[in-house]
């Protein structure tokens, strides 16, 4: 019945997605949002009896520090052992939507991207300053490649595949000696 009213309590909320009727996803904020981050829930066997699976492992909260993270699940643990025994779900996500600022004040953004620099950026800051020459093409050139393209401006599937026969012919085939 839980899973029902689930249903129909967050039907068209963005925030909501049901991955299995007994695995949720459930996004507290904005995708804007610094300090937004995604709960899985997943019910065991004997959920509402025992408490359900809460991780907070998805790509989505990456950006979030191993502290914050824990600091979020044991509060949320105590909201579980508050309501064990009974539907919890709804509670349990508008208890975290409420209290999003509680949880994420001592949030400091994990960086975890590398950023790649070449040397000539590094050694020579001028450098970078002067613009790329774009190829210039001819004009047979440009018509070639338009009357190549579909109506999306897309070169279409295999346009530069090489013709096996013909390569074949030209680099002579394997022989079997």
């Amino acid at each position: 019945m839980e899973l029902e009213a689930l249903r129909s309590i967050y039907e068209g909320d963005e925030c909501f997605k049901e991955i299995s009727p007994v695995s949720f996803q459930f996004r507290v904020g904005d995708l804007e949002d610094r300090k937004a981050f995604i709960l899985d829930v997943k019910w065991p066997d004997t959920y509402p009896e025992t408490a359900p699976h809460i991780c907070l492992d998805a790509f989505f909260n990456n950006r979030i520090s191993a502290e914050t993270k824990q600091l979020i699940l044991s509060k949320l643990e105590e909201q579980v052992e508050a309501n064990l025994g009974s539907a919890m779900m709804y509670t349990l996500f508008e208890w975290a939507k409420e209290n999003q600022e509680a949880l994420m004040e001592s949030h400091r953004p994990v960086v975890t991207a590398v950023t790649l620099t070449s040397n000539t950026e590094v050694t020579a800051p001028s450098a970078a300053k002067k613009r790329e020459k774009k190829e210039q093409l001819t004009k047979a050139q440009k018509r070639r490649m338009i009357n190549r393209t579909d109506n999306k401006g897309e070169l279409p599937r295999g346009w530069n595949w090489v013709d096996v026969i013909k390569q074949l012919s030209r680099t002579g085939g394997k022989d079997d000696d």
